[in-house]
């Protein structure tokens, strides 16, 4: 087995609360290791993040406020199997994701 650690997301959140960042490539295992969410404008932000399988995903966060010109670090072990997803989004593209993670294959 290969253990590689990777950036799993890295890039402006958009506006659909949905949108895919990343999905467990076939006969994979992943675990995300940290996320980081910046707010890069002058006023509060809301982001959302999923994960799990797709249609029926877990939020972490719905509609969480980040306050402006900050950074949010979420340090959490979380494994998703193959055909996984982390899925997210904000209000506004002035939110950054960068989640962090290992995959095991």
């Amino acid at each position: 087995m290969a253990n590689t650690a990777k950036v799993l997301f890295r890039g402006a959140a958009t506006t659909t609360l949905t949108t895919e960042l990343y999905v467990v490539p076939s006969a994979t295992t992943t675990v995300i290791t940290s996320i980081a969410v910046t707010n890069a404008g002058a006023s509060s932000r809301a982001f959302t993040l999923s994960l799990g399988t797709a249609g029926s995903e877990v939020k972490l966060f719905d509609a969480a406020t980040i306050a402006a010109n900050t950074t949010t670090v979420i340090d959490l072990k979380q494994v998703l199997t193959a055909a996984q997803v982390i899925d997210g989004g904000a209000d506004s593209t002035d939110v950054k994701f960068h989640i962090s993670g290992m995959e095991i294959a």
